[in-house]
């Protein structure tokens, strides 16, 4: 079943959770670990340009591909937003076999019309940079609004693109490059 709206708690106590779990406590998550941990198998694949990545459940084995044509910080992304699916989605079955549950991160997915897609990619962007952590550089760093300097160096400290970064500041303290 589909959320009505974005569950935000749920997505912050699902990361939070994750990140002890995992005993991380700085960036940079590292998130093909945490795949493992929730029981993950990870591959590469070249998808053409076609979907960034996809999440398949088959009997007792997950795994995520992600296309190996995108770059490592889209890759980092990818990742994180198929966990997202993993624990907050039961997925949507195939009609080619019944035991098939698959999710697909296509261009679509950032589109902000479809709540499983806005929570993937809500929890990508906690669980690559979160909230702790990012508080504590924001207020170490004093973060000059102006400086895409700065914002391309907490983005390289994270794995993360400048644009994810972005938007993640915007979201949690309104910074505005």
């Amino acid at each position: 079943m589909t959320p009505a709206r974005p569950r935000y708690s749920r997505i912050s106590r699902e990361v939070s959770d994750l990140l002890v779990r995992a005993n991380i406590k700085a960036p940079l998550v590292p998130v093909e670990d945490i795949a493992k941990l929730v029981g993950a198998k990870i591959t590469f694949n070249n998808f053409q340009n076609e979907i960034s990545g996809l999440l398949l459940r088959r009997n007792n084995s997950i795994v995520i591909g992600v296309a190996s044509e995108q770059s490592p910080a889209r890759q980092r992304f990818t990742i994180a937003h198929e966990i997202g699916h993993l624990l907050l989605h039961d997925g949507e079955e195939l009609h080619v076999d019944t035991n098939f549950r698959v999710n697909l991160r296509s261009s679509a997915s950032s589109k902000a019309d479809d709540v499983t897609e806005i929570e993937a990619n809500a929890f990508a962007a906690a669980l690559l940079m979160p909230t702790d952590f990012l508080k504590k550089d924001v207020a170490r760093l004093q973060i000059d609004v102006e400086d895409s300097e700065q914002i391309d160096q907490l983005a390289a400290k994270y794995g993360v693109s400048a644009q994810a970064m972005t938007f993640r500041l915007l979201n949690l303290f309104g910074v505005r490059r």
